[in-house]
């Protein structure tokens, strides 16, 4: 009967998807521009204006300005995605 309970709650328990970001940013005083990969919620996957709503606060917080979300996807994205990122992945 336990077995039966267990198995139960682990249906019941939502699957935690993966979801990232690739996004433009820049510094000014001197201009840096930068290219980055960051995880957000599942909720902004597919929204790349929910997925900018994340991240503007925690690039500002760095001193970045997000210029733009250029996409959303999941964890199969972001082996070709980081060598692109460098220092910018999964940083923010």
């Amino acid at each position: 009967m336990s077995r039966i309970i267990f198995l139960a709650l682990m249906l019941a328990t939502p699957v935690q998807a993966e979801c990232y970001a690739d996004f433009k940013a820049k510094q000014d005083n001197p201009l840096r521009l930068a290219y980055g990969v960051s995880q957000v919620s599942d909720g902004a996957c597919g929204d790349t204006g929910a997925a900018g709503a994340e991240l503007a606060g925690r690039l500002d917080a760095q001193g970045w300005t997000l210029l733009q979300i250029l996409s959303t996807f999941g964890p199969e994205g972001l082996g070709e995605r980081q060598s692109r990122a460098g220092e910018f992945f999964l940083r923010f």
